[in-house]
């Protein structure tokens, strides 16, 4: 294998009574998917899934089936979005606690925190919808302290201890979403290494989620300040994250390579418009000219995981806000995968990593899973350069 390919898992496809009491009964991912609109001649939406159908991940069958297309194409595992808000309270903890228990499917696994506040806009945004005090947050995360840490660890332990679970280094890998705005992170880092070796395990890899250039910079106190993204060069957000205590960075390069190709300022420009009047048309991006751009330099660093993308549209989340990606077909898919491989080629074996972004998230129109316009397309330029 050229590199190890792990897949983003996105687990929102089964009701849960929170989506429930915000967006009527039955809400699940499918619901925005299938009721998206073209937003101008020649879009591809709705985007309808073919082998799989519109699945619910409480069915054991549909994982056992998602692991085996996974398997042929190359995937080395998923990587399950966890939604730990504090306190113990969880969010779409079904689908892969089912996995852990049943010992089934038996393919690779790791977690990624996706430590960010549930708040309506993920699905109002761009549509013009007026947002009320009382149904902003769906669910709002929190640290608690140490209590809260060690009660975390505890319930991902048994996840670490399981035989599929991803190593890297021969640790346990657990990826971090927002690191910049958790201030305690590297108490808490420092902590659960420790409750690592103190459990037998020779530790945690720690790796965290960053785009390849920001509008903000984390200060020492923990503070957030505003800046200008630098197009140049991702080192200093890469040694900010690596500072914090993180063994490596999984890096992603989308919003780098839109300001390239569309210019810094004019990109900024025309999303806080779209922001602002819904009612704009969506930028469109050319897929293969955007992502010429989509790799930092530093993404050669040893401890640098790129990601991948193989396509994206949010307009059934996001309405015309973030801009449509149009000529993301696998060809094009392939030809970035292999610039990836290129970048990744001189690093040990165990750090030959890309995340793919994502295998199912359907409603950013970023997945490789089958649908009814490229069948199994996507699966087959991953197959054809990673083996």
């Amino acid at each position: 294998m050229k590199a190890r390919v792990i897949a983003y898992y996105l687990p929102q496809f089964h009701p849960i009574p929170e989506n429930d009491a915000v967006w009527g009964k039955g809400f699940t991912e499918w619901t925005n998917v299938a009721g998206a609109k073209p937003l101008f001649k020649g879009h591809y939406q709705p985007r309808i899934p073919a082998d799989l159908g519109f699945y619910d991940l409480r069915l054991p069958e549909v994982r056992e089936q998602q692991a085996e297309l996974a398997r042929e194409a190359g995937v080395e595992g998923f990587c399950y979005w966890h939604y730990w808000l504090g306190n113990g309270r969880m969010l779409l903890q079904r689908p892969f606690e089912e996995v852990l228990k049943s010992g089934k499917p038996d393919f690779p696994f790791c977690l990624a925190w996706a430590n960010h506040d549930w708040t309506t806009k993920t699905w109002n945004q761009g549509k013009g919808v007026v947002r009320t005090a009382d149904t902003t947050y769906i669910a709002k995360q929190e640290y608690p302290g140490k209590e809260d840490y060690v009660r975390h660890f505890n319930y991902v332990l048994p996840a670490f201890r399981d035989h599929r679970y991803i190593r890297v280094d021969g640790k346990p890998l657990f990826l971090i979403y927002d690191a910049y705005h958790f201030v305690e992170v590297t108490k808490f880092i420092d902590l659960w290494r420790e409750l690592a070796e103190q459990n037998g395990l020779p530790g945690i890899h720690f790796v965290a989620i960053t785009n390849t250039t920001s509008t903000v910079r984390r200060e020492l106190d923990g503070t957030i300040k505003r800046v200008m993204p630098n197009l140049e060069s991702s080192a200093e957000v890469y040694n900010s994250l690596l500072a914090l205590g993180f063994d490596g960075i999984n890096s992603f390069g989308r919003p780098r390579a839109e300001m390239m190709d569309m210019g810094k300022y004019r990109r900024l420009v025309r999303r806080a418009l779209n922001t602002a009047f819904p009612f704009l048309p969506s930028a469109k991006f050319d897929y293969p000219r955007v992502m010429k751009h989509f790799f930092a330099p530093e993404d050669g660093w040893e401890n640098v995981y790129p990601s991948i993308m193989p396509q994206w549209d949010r307009s059934p989340r996001a309405s015309t806000l973030d801009g449509v990606y149009v000529n993301a077909t696998p060809k094009h898919f392939q030809e970035h995968l292999k610039h990836a491989l290129s970048i990744i080629e001189g690093k040990q074996v165990q750090h030959k990593i890309l995340f793919l972004r994502a295998w199912n998230e359907w409603g950013e129109g970023n997945y490789v899973e089958p649908d009814l316009k490229y069948g199994h397309g996507f699966l087959d330029a991953i197959r054809s350069e990673v083996f």
